[in-house]
Parts: structure tokens; sequence; C-alpha cells
């Protein structure tokens, strides 16, 4: 964001760093995946619980899952999406504390699961991995500080412009209604990742229902006009 305009097209959305298998040679990916297990996650189902302690990390082949947070009045925030290629529970497995976060399927989720010592071990025999690991961190990083000052300076409604576009480009599917969301998110799940009230998302939704820039249903979103949502986010330079 620059002059307190967000530019929606770069990379500041909830997905768009690239994924740590990618990141991995091919040798090196290959031998880390084969020191796992094969799992499978059904949608809507925990793969990881908050404040449990760490016995593995998971390496996701196939499916996204939500990344959430629970503070101690109940208030729940989504962190992040994570997809095919991510590494998720790495954090935790490295420093020996328990989860710092909820991972939930949101669909069907195909895994790798690596046990705690063995993971560890293999990073310590191969420093090229623990260096891209590293850099994955200061990625994700980097992100989360830049989400964090652009958020401080957008209004709730332009926040959630904001998100729409994010996931109307990274999990984005056209239909004759529009463009779908792919990712199951619900108004609670929204409300967390724009750090505003159920209530307050509700009503700018239904407001954007009204306007006919979206159709919702239950954790179902088509986005029939993305134009007057870059509107909405543009007005945020407007003096």
């Amino acid at each position: 964001m620059a002059g307190g305009q967000a530019h929606v097209g770069e990379d500041d959305g909830l997905d768009d760093r690239v994924p740590f298998l990618a990141r991995l040679e091919r040798d090196d990916r290959t031998a880390l995946l084969a020191i796992g297990r094969p799992l499978r996650y059904p949608a809507r189902g925990v793969i990881m619980r908050q404040d449990e302690p760490s016995t593995h990390v998971l390496l996701l082949l196939q499916g996204w899952t939500k990344v959430t947070a629970t503070a101690v009045n109940g208030y729940e925030a989504l962190l992040a999406l994570r997809g095919p290629g991510d590494i998720v529970g790495e954090g935790a497995a490295l420093s020996g504390r328990g989860r710092s976060a909820t991972v939930t399927a949101l669909e069907q989720v195909e895994a790798v699961a690596i046990e705690q010592g063995r993971f560890t071990r293999f990073l310590t025999d191969s420093p090229q991995v623990a260096l891209k690991l590293l850099g994955l961190a200061t990625d994700r990083q980097r992100s989360t500080d830049r989400r964090r000052l652009e958020w401080a300076a957008l209004s709730v409604r332009e926040r959630l412009a904001v998100l729409l576009l994010d996931l109307v480009r990274t999990h984005g599917t056209r239909t004759p209604e529009g463009i779908e969301l792919t990712v199951p998110l619900s108004q609670q799940e929204f409300a967390g990742s724009v750090g505003a009230s159920r209530e307050a998302v509700a009503r700018l939704l239904k407001e954007l229902r009204d306007r006919q820039v979206v159709v919702t249903s239950r954790r179902r979103i088509v986005v029939v006009r993305p134009d007057i949502l870059r509107r909405i986010v543009g007005s945020s330079s407007t003096p």
C-alpha cells in the first residue's frame, strides 16, 4: 500500500508467498517427504489444535486449510490460509512449545506427517533446507507486519473489500453468477481476518448484497462486481 491505497494485485495476499516445498531442490523435497507418513483429513476436520504439545509437522500436498488463533476472551482470528506445498506446525516443532494456532481443513486434505525428532534431525543434516525454512518464516513475518500496518490505515469496510479481492485473485473460480470463492469461510472467519465483530461483517456483507456486489449463502460467496470492491479500496486514498 502506498499513500493509504491498497494495491491488491501485489504480493500482499493471504497466500501469495512461495510455499515451502516449492522452495526446495527436487532431491531435498523427495528426501524430506520420504521420512514422513501420508495422512488424510476430512473437510472441516481439526488438523492441529492451539496449545496442544507439538509432536509432528505437516507438509500439505492437496487441499486448503485455515489457521486460526483464539484469544482469552474467545475472539477467533483467521491468521492465514495454507494449501498445497505449505508446511504447518514447524514453529512449535522447532521451539518445543505448544501449538500457537489451530489448523482446520477447509476441504479434504492430503498431507505427509513428519515426527518432530525426525524433522529436526533432517534440518540439522540438511542446512540448505533449514535456510529455506528460515527464509519462509521471514517472508511470513514480513507479510504479517505489512498487513498489520496496512490494516491500521483502513476502515473495516475497506479491509473487507481488500480481503474479498485477495480471495478473488487467489481462490476465485468463474461461474455464470460471477467469481465464486472456493474457500468456504464463515462470517466469523471473515471477521477474524479483518479485525472486526461478526455483526459488523454481517452488516457490510448485507450492504454489498443489497448493492448486488456479492451473492452469499452459507459459507459461500460469489463476487459479482469486483470493480465496486476496487472502488471501495481506492476510496481510502480520497481526502
